[in-house]
């Protein structure tokens, strides 16, 4: 099993959100990109840590985590955001935990 590549921004949460809005369920692809350079079916890849297989896109991950938690942190101090820092520490708190699980042993 793998990670998608640009998890996040794939294409489920943008169909879901179509979905949900405007009634709308476009075709997901076939195959995706994934942490470790491989195209592969979405039926192959999962945004839990306990099914990742995948040495490489375990790393992938990890590193994704990371750089979400720095950026949603960084994002809550400035001036005007909407979410407190208060908020953006939980949810950079959850990101590393979820770095923490993807760079565990599978």
């Amino acid at each position: 099993m793998h990670v998608t590549e640009r998890f996040g921004q794939d294409g489920v949460a943008v169909r879901d959100m179509m979905a949900a809005a405007f009634g709308l369920a476009g075709d997901l692809p076939s195959r995706v990109a994934t942490g470790c350079g491989l195209r592969v079916p979405v039926a192959m890849t999962s945004p839990r840590p306990d099914r990742v297989t995948c040495l490489a896109c375990r790393e992938h991950a990890r590193r994704e985590h990371l750089r979400l938690a720095e950026q949603v942190e960084r994002l809550a101090r400035m001036p005007g955001s909407v979410v407190s820092p208060a908020q953006g520490r939980a949810a950079a708190d959850r990101h590393r935990d979820a770095a923490r699980r993807f760079g565990a042993p599978g």
